[in-house]
């Protein structure tokens, strides 16, 4: 979905032209994955930062286009709200010291935008707490031919306004604008073929307690909810299930309802078995390997680890992990990235397919609800334990994996104590959030703009006063 369309309209003949186009790329993405050697290469990371970019009173500034042609960067793209705008940053080795390289690109990233930015700047937070409704009409939406078809192919499923329903608020939604509210922080890990269903498996079972210490989004619209709410948000904000598939377990956003046993293929067969096209553009002049619509319709189904074909030099696959908060700083992203890497990498040396999917499901969803208040559960141990003592126990494991790899142990180390510090003060963006608000009265631009001030800094939230 990173490149524009040239049209935002599409005939039912379309539609039903490229659900064949699909099913046919399947066979032929099947036949690639299968093929001996495929996408055998280095271990590579990747990470998309998602931002906010705000005005001097710390409000939403719809003016997206402005600041990527004042930047003149082809890392930096639009992202669907006028204030937001992401910046795509560059794959390198895991091996060596790839979080120092992380962290000082993200800060080189997040300080250039925010100077590019005429009367404010930028913030890389989950959900800005300034938001309102009035920030979510149609003309909020970027000036981009994907977003409006996207938005018209969610509406054709539909049909009609559904609630969003998070604890006790209730909003009446027609549009996919609502989905502007969320920023987050996307991290690729590449990963051959053969070892894939293993390091997908290990990442649904690493997020829960790396969710729970990243926690930087307890707001929405003046209301505390809960410490991701980007989680509950994004998942009610694109659900198409309750028109035209009620019987699906999964919305369009979602953590997913069983273990990988095979491999990749699976959960590119079940996007295409299970999801309606949304956004039906044909390519006529593409070479076979390079299965344009089936890698447009998986990039419009957002489950919160999910698979990547891309046909670059001979193709790879790499996993997405797309569950984590943008923010606070370069430090904690950079940390996050390397706890959860870490902990998906050790998990990864065994099968996890004897365990309970429904624990490590229940552990995403109450880490995203309560941080690190949060009772979790972990394969090997009897009955529920405190996420903040549970990550604590956890970070050797991420350590070694990490080392395994080929990190530089004072790399890793250095990433890692943000984790273990934040873990042991109980200090994450989110809390910052809360007490820095009750300090403030109530005051949510203030909050914001001071919340600008340490996040551009580079220190991690656990020092931030």
């Amino acid at each position: 979905m990173g490149r524009d369309l040239d049209k935002e309209r599409f005939t039912e003949a379309e539609y039903t032209r490229f659900g064949e186009r699909i099913r046919e790329q399947l066979g032929v993405l099947r036949e690639l994955l299968d093929t001996p050697g495929f996408g055998q290469g280095p271990v590579t990371i990747g990470a998309e930062l998602e931002l906010f970019l705000i005005d001097e009173e710390g409000r939403p500034l719809p003016r997206n286009d402005r600041v990527r042609d004042a930047l003149d960067d082809d890392r930096v793209v639009l992202e669907l709200g006028r204030y937001n705008i992401e910046a795509n940053l560059t794959p390198l080795p895991l091996a060596g010291r790839p979080f120092e390289a992380l962290s000082a690109e993200v800060q080189e990233m997040i300080t250039k935008v925010d100077g590019a930015v005429e009367g404010g700047g930028a913030l890389p937070i989950g959900i800005l707490p300034t938001l309102d409704t009035e920030d979510f009409t149609l003309g909020a939406m970027s000036d981009q031919n994907r977003y409006r078809a996207m938005s018209r192919g969610l509406r054709r499923l539909r049909l009609e306004p559904f609630l969003v329903k998070i604890d006790d608020l209730e909003l009446s939604v027609e549009d996919v604008i609502l989905e502007s509210a969320n920023t987050s922080w996307q991290v690729h890990i590449r990963t051959p073929p053969e070892r894939f269903a293993r390091l997908f498996n290990a990442a649904q079972l690493a997020i829960g307690p790396v969710l729970a210490v990243c926690g930087n989004s307890p707001f929405f619209l003046g209301r505390e909810l809960w410490e991701e709410t980007r989680i509950a948000l994004m998942e009610e904000a694109a659900d198409d299930r309750d028109v035209q598939r009620p019987e699906r377990r999964d919305g369009r956003v979602t953590f997913g309802s069983d273990w990988v046993h095979e491999g990749a293929h699976e959960l590119f067969e079940r996007y295409v078995q299970d999801y309606d096209p949304i956004v039906p553009d044909l390519t006529e002049d593409a070479e076979r390997h390079e299965v344009p619509e089936l890698r447009l319709h998986q990039g419009t189904i957002w489950q919160w680890n999910r698979p990547v074909y891309d046909p670059v030099d001979g193709g790879h696959l790499r996993i997405e992990l797309r569950a984590l908060p943008a923010g606070p700083s370069c430090a904690d992203m950079a940390a996050n990235t390397a706890f959860l890497l870490g902990l998906t990498l050790a998990q990864a040396e065994r099968d996890l397919t004897g365990y309970r999917f429904a624990t490590a499901y229940q552990n995403f969803y109450h880490a995203a609800m309560h941080g690190l208040d949060a009772k979790l559960s972990w394969p090997g141990m009897d009955g529920e334990h405190d996420a903040a003592e549970l990550v604590l126990y956890l970070l050797p494991e991420a350590r070694k994996g990490l080392l395994q790899a080929g990190v530089a142990p004072n790399d890793a180390d250095r990433a890692l104590d943000v984790i273990a510090q934040r873990a042991r003060l109980r200090r994450t963006g989110a809390l910052w959030q809360r007490e820095t608000l009750a300090r403030l009265g109530g005051d949510r631009r203030a909050l914001v703009r001071r919340y600008r001030e340490l996040a551009l800094s580079g220190t991690p939230v656990h020092l931030w006063k």
